[in-house]
């Protein structure tokens, strides 16, 4: 399934800027970053439980949110892109 993980994590104290960049490890290791706090992941059910679980365990709910955009499988009718980065697609072999 393709789901959309965006969040908004307070960085005003030293203590939020740890949780920012926790959050945002986590993120790169289930998905692609397409804008700052904003990553598209192609993940089966399990394996998104856990980075939910995760997700949550590391943020603070007082004064930082994310959000989980559920697009399914047929995403590819679901998302346009404009602009200077190009777009890529989620599905392809990775080429190191």
């Amino acid at each position: 399934m393709f789901v959309l993980i965006t969040y908004d994590v307070n960085t005003e104290t030293a203590a939020g800027r740890k949780r920012l960049r926790h959050v945002a490890k986590q993120c790169v290791n289930y998905g692609q970053r397409v804008q700052n706090s904003v990553f598209e992941c192609v993940i089966d059910p399990a394996k998104f439980r856990l980075v939910k679980a995760s997700l949550e365990k590391i943020i603070d709910a007082k004064y930082d949110s994310l959000r989980f955009y559920y697009l399914g499988n047929n995403y590819k009718e679901k998302v346009e892109h404009i602009g200077v980065k190009p777009s890529y697609d989620a599905e392809a072999p990775i080429v190191l």
